[in-house]
């Protein structure tokens, strides 16, 4: 019989190589996801049977597994396999988490997993592997907050793989999607374009239309949220770099130190100079 860790038991959350799960489970590769959401993280190549659909996954990509799933792994060691496993009470803290955990990416109805490239992954490794282990040890809370971010991560960049066609079955689907890319290209952007107007006009929706997605998947208007990426780089810049005011605000896309102290005052209530 397949036995969860104490870890996730406690904490609705555990993250393991694949290897350590088969010694914990005496040899034995089926797994049962009983009520917990599985992501896997494949770094060697692996042959997966889930509820007797047998696919081979290629090193380089996500699995992800919804509730209730019978699988089994072989071809591998799975030393090279990460398992994350966690709770929906783990991960559900706003309406954008409960959309994420209901869609196509833990409950395809075209399959019994969804897969997903995995992006970024030499920092995926440090974030699973080395981070996450740094916080368990320091501290419980931050711990939990970081996996939920990096789960989160890891959700949004699967999701940007869901067909166009699947996204718009469901509005709110289509609300996450176009709040998600909204977010990805302003972290491209948010130096040189700080109007809504610029991002609805990528992503072809009118600004009201925008900040209607962003209100219902985020809880804030686009403005907001541009300000809000505005003052977390200013705030970063200003604390852990060695830039002058002067530098961080034409880093930033101001044309001039003034306007960039004006906008901080405005939305911070201090001064470049009292952030630092």
């Amino acid at each position: 019989m397949y036995v969860i860790t104490d870890q996730l038991k406690e904490d609705g959350f555990s993250t393991n190589r694949l290897d350590y799960i088969f010694k914990r489970n005496n040899g034995i590769r089926k797994i049962n996801t009983l009520e917990y959401y599985s992501i896997y993280i494949i770094l060697e190549n692996v042959r997966i049977n889930v509820e007797g659909q047998v696919l081979d996954i290629h090193a380089g990509n996500m699995v992800f597994v919804g509730p209730q799933k019978n699988i089994e792994f072989s071809n591998c060691n799975g030393n090279n396999i990460l398992a994350i496993a966690f709770s929906s009470s783990f991960y559900e803290r706003s309406l954008k988490d409960s959309l994420l955990l209901n869609s196509q990416i833990f409950f395809n109805y075209r399959s019994q997993i969804f897969i997903s490239p995995l992006l970024h992954i030499d920092e995926m490794r440090v974030i699973f592997l080395d981070r996450m282990e740094r916080f368990k040890n320091k501290d419980k809370t931050l711990y939990i907050s970081a996996a939920h971010n990096a789960i989160e991560r890891l959700i949004l960049d699967a999701f940007s793989h869901i067909t166009d066609e699947d996204v718009k079955k469901n509005v709110q689907f289509d609300y996450l999607y176009y709040a998600n890319r909204f977010k990805v290209l302003l972290q491209r952007d948010y130096k040189e374009f700080k109007k809504v107007s610029h991002y609805a006009n990528e992503l072809n929706i009118s600004s009201r239309k925008l900040t209607e997605m962003t209100e219902y998947i985020l809880g804030k208007t686009a403005k907001q949220i541009i300000i809000e990426k505005i003052v977390d780089e200013s705030k970063r810049l200003l604390q852990h770099s060695d830039y002058t005011i002067s530098q961080i605000s034409y880093e930033l896309g101001f044309t001039n130190e003034g306007n960039y102290t004006n906008f901080l005052k405005k939305h911070t209530g201090k001064s470049p100079s009292m952030i630092r």
